[in-house]
């Protein structure tokens, strides 16, 4: 066990807290298809990123907002095969409700769609794509996470599963833990996390929290 401290959670969504691989590989492989690109190009610049970035960089010249409303409502009409990873819930339960929230490249509604999908609580302090001007991978996103829940950046841990939000939390200053659920090491150790761990199953809260003190988490390491 690694043990770590920290005043706050800052969870991704997909890939961290609930597994909507297949949803978006359909969109996104469906979007390709009809535009001409490379599906597993367009699939693996999707992860983690706002989908207007995505829009953006294949399509530089057409009407952007047109075309990611029209990815979004793929998306949210799109809820088959979502479930949670692995101790997610189990970890979420035992979390202080002030100390954790989600930052998500998705839109608030697309966001709240895959919650409610899933199963799990929609927290009132999230962060998505709607709440920021600069998406993954800058820091801003994180920055406006830990902000929202009374704390510096320095003081959070930040949990990924992609290099660009990998990234994001290291630009904020916080301290990242990556998960292999989506990428092998090798790409995750690219951007440089403090650990990296198999997915929620392996972190746990030491001991309770009266709500003043720092959350102490154990990391179950490979």
């Amino acid at each position: 066990m690694t043990q770590i401290t920290c005043n706050a959670m800052l969870f991704d969504l997909d890939g961290v807290l609930i597994d909507s691989t297949h949803v978006v590989t359909r969109v996104w492989r469906e979007w390709a298809q009809e535009q001409g690109f490379d599906p597993e190009e367009v699939v693996h610049q999707a992860h983690g990123r706002p989908s207007i970035s995505t829009v953006r960089h294949f399509l530089p010249n057409a009407d952007h907002e047109l075309e990611n409303r029209e990815v979004e409502r793929r998306e949210i009409a799109d809820v088959e095969g979502i479930v949670v990873w692995p101790g997610t819930r189990e970890l979420l339960a035992t979390l202080p409700a002030d100390r954790w929230t989600i930052v998500t490249s998705c839109t608030r509604a697309l966001a709240e769609v895959r919650l409610r999908a899933a199963g799990l609580p929609v927290p009132p302090r999230l962060i998505t794509s709607n709440d920021v001007k600069n998406g993954k991978p800058d820091p801003e996103p994180y920055v406006k996470g830990a902000t929202v829940l009374g704390f510096r950046p320095q003081d959070c841990v930040v949990v990924e599963d992609v290099p660009a939000g990998i990234r994001a939390g290291k630009g904020s200053g916080a301290r990242v833990i990556a998960f292999q659920t989506t990428l092998p090491d090798s790409e995750l150790k690219k951007a440089s996390p403090d650990w990296i761990v198999k997915d929620c199953s392996a972190i746990s809260l030491a001991s309770p929290t009266d709500g003043k003190q720092c959350l102490t988490l154990e990391l179950k390491m490979n």
